[in-house]
């Protein structure tokens, strides 16, 4: 969808959530182990759920306020060379020195031979990566 504001964003996201559970298995994702979807087929599944909402909104908020759009999905492969078996999470406020060869980035994590880090968790950290 395509909306005028963040506001929208999330009530869109609300609508959504109601048919669609927004969690993801982190652990095996960094494993190797997620299963693809197709993700038109599900657009295709899950839209019409939520349609009656989208009306809504688009009468509360103006019929250009919230668009579907038509775009080509876009495939993002990132570079993994070895995914770990066994997931150990990283830390900086434990440990504010972290080393290891990096192995992969998986979403917002990278992954290390000794381990991953969830980058989003650790935002507002001043880091320096030497190699």
């Amino acid at each position: 969808m395509k909306v005028k504001s963040r506001h929208l964003s999330g009530l869109v996201e609300v609508a959504i959530a109601e048919f669609l559970a927004d969690k993801t298995n982190w652990r095996a994702m960094l494993k190797g182990d997620n299963v693809d979807i197709d993700l038109k087929e599900e657009a295709r599944r899950l839209l019409p759920q939520i349609d009656a909402k989208i009306f809504s909104l688009r009468l509360q908020y103006g019929f250009d306020a919230v668009e579907p759009v038509q775009h080509d999905i876009v495939n993002i492969s990132y570079p993994v060379t070895e995914f770990p078996t066994k997931i150990t999470s990283l830390n900086f406020d434990k440990d504010p020195v972290v080393s290891g060869v990096l192995k992969g980035i998986k979403g917002q994590y990278l992954i290390f031979d000794t381990g991953v880090i969830n980058v989003r968790k650790f935002t507002s950290y001043e880091v320096t990566a030497d190699y």
